[in-house]
């Protein structure tokens, strides 16, 4: 198989073809924010529910992606020696009955038990997806992929406290986690009908030690695991933003859960617009500049949010939304970037990249959980402080003798 990062490849599918492909990539990419979106709503009146402080039932958040980073962890590795498809169809089938074990969950102890269960077969289908990609595509071919379906993924974070608001007129917040249960059915469909994409050539065939252990062979990838490390960094503080979320915009700010929705859903719709606006205008750009420029963005949210953010809702929601856009815009070319500095093990590459996000992206959570005086200022204080850092961290990097496949060509992809 041809590992060219720069030369355009692509692997067909007999009964999916390339659309169906691309809806299933997205589908997977969505399974994050519709594991949590959903019932971001819901949270508060969870914890009354619950008869739980707002630490305890946001652990259903923070457990669920711990568990997903150390699920992810061990299944890209697993997807590099048993293939794409097997695993995809154990982590549905995990998904699948613990959603349902959520829905049916007596107390806050059982649903955060059931969740870390759901982290884990969550783990196992996208950490498959970004390894498919890679597979599938190369060079622009596999950008423009990753900013399709990142894109329509995009939809998730919109359509999903939508939907969860709405369900809490006619169910309370179990039924967010009963549609969570057939929407991993479906996936479990699209998983039956694709074709494996890992060549035989490509497969590791040691011993199933040996596959885990190629994790610590990417992770001495000094030009892949510092900018996995910069971009991870980045995206910290969104995380802490999906967990206080609900709480700035309905006990902060006095709104309901149905407004809250339209909020969060208008961030991410506008959001959408990041990774188009990287393809159309800016993938050729010198690619050194452009993370600083996205970067800077975000520390510019973070300054905004701390100040004009804590004077009403709508000054909030734009203050924030420039640190949504600049995690979309840059999105498809970090994540491209760290794919093409590994040949081979991308099972293991994409279960790094994805371990790093979520582990970090716990922490962004814990940190926006504390018991803040001003939970707003807390965030600002968070998005400015760790974006500052990951700008200071890419500039040093770059301008290093550490050599990274994409950036020597200065505006060339």
């Amino acid at each position: 198989m041809n590992n060219n990062p720069t030369e355009d490849r692509e692997i067909s599918q007999p009964y999916l073809k390339h659309t169906g492909l691309v809806i299933f990539l997205a589908l997977m990419n969505a399974f994050i924010p519709l594991s949590t979106d959903m019932y971001l709503p819901a949270l508060p009146s969870m914890s009354a529910y619950f008869n739980s402080s707002s630490a305890i039932t946001n652990l259903t958040l923070s457990s669920f992606f711990l568990f997903y980073a150390i699920g992810i962890l061990f299944w890209g590795p697993l997807s590099d020696k048993f293939g794409r498809r097997r695993i995809l169809l154990i982590g549905s089938i995990i998904y699948a009955l613990s959603s349902i074990a959520c829905a049916l969950a007596i107390n806050v102890t059982f649903l955060i038990g059931a969740r870390i269960m759901q982290g884990i077969g969550a783990g196992g289908i996208t950490s498959v997806a970004m390894a498919i990609i890679k597979d599938s595509y190369s060079g622009k071919k596999r950008e423009s992929i990753l900013a399709v379906c990142q894109a329509i993924a995009g939809l998730a974070p919109m359509l999903a406290p939508i939907i969860g608001s709405l369900l809490l007129h006619f169910a309370d917040w179990r039924g967010s986690f009963w549609v969570l249960a057939i929407i991993s059915l479906i996936n479990l469909v699209f998983s039956l009908l694709f074709k494996e994409t890992l060549q035989d050539e490509d497969r590791y065939s040691g011993s199933l030690f040996g596959a885990v252990g190629r994790l610590f062979v990417v992770a001495k990838n000094k030009a892949f695991i510092i900018p996995a490390l910069i971009f991870s960094i980045s995206s910290l503080p969104f995380m802490g933003y999906i967990a206080v979320s609900s709480y700035i915009y309905v006990d902060y700010f006095g709104l309901s859960a149905q407004t809250y929705s339209v909020f969060f859903a208008a961030n991410a719709l506008l959001s959408l617009a990041g990774p188009f606006i990287y393809v159309k205008f800016l993938s050729n750009m010198d690619k050194k500049w452009f993370a600083t420029l996205t970067l800077s963005m975000a520390t510019l949210s973070g300054i905004a949010v701390m100040t004009i953010g804590r004077s009403s809702p709508y000054l909030f929601w734009a203050s924030f939304l420039l640190m949504s856009l600049s995690g979309t815009i840059v999105r498809p070319f970090s994540t491209n970037l760290l794919l093409n500095q590994q040949k081979g093990d991308t099972g293991s590459a994409a279960s790094l990249i994805g371990t790093l996000f979520t582990v970090l992206g716990s922490v962004g959570m814990s940190l926006a959980s504390l018991p803040w005086a001003d939970t707003v200022l807390g965030l600002g204080l968070i998005i400015a402080g760790f974006s500052v850092f990951s700008l200071l961290a890419w500039n040093i990097t770059v301008r290093s003798s550490l050599s990274i496949i994409g950036l020597e060509n200065g505006p060339k992809s």
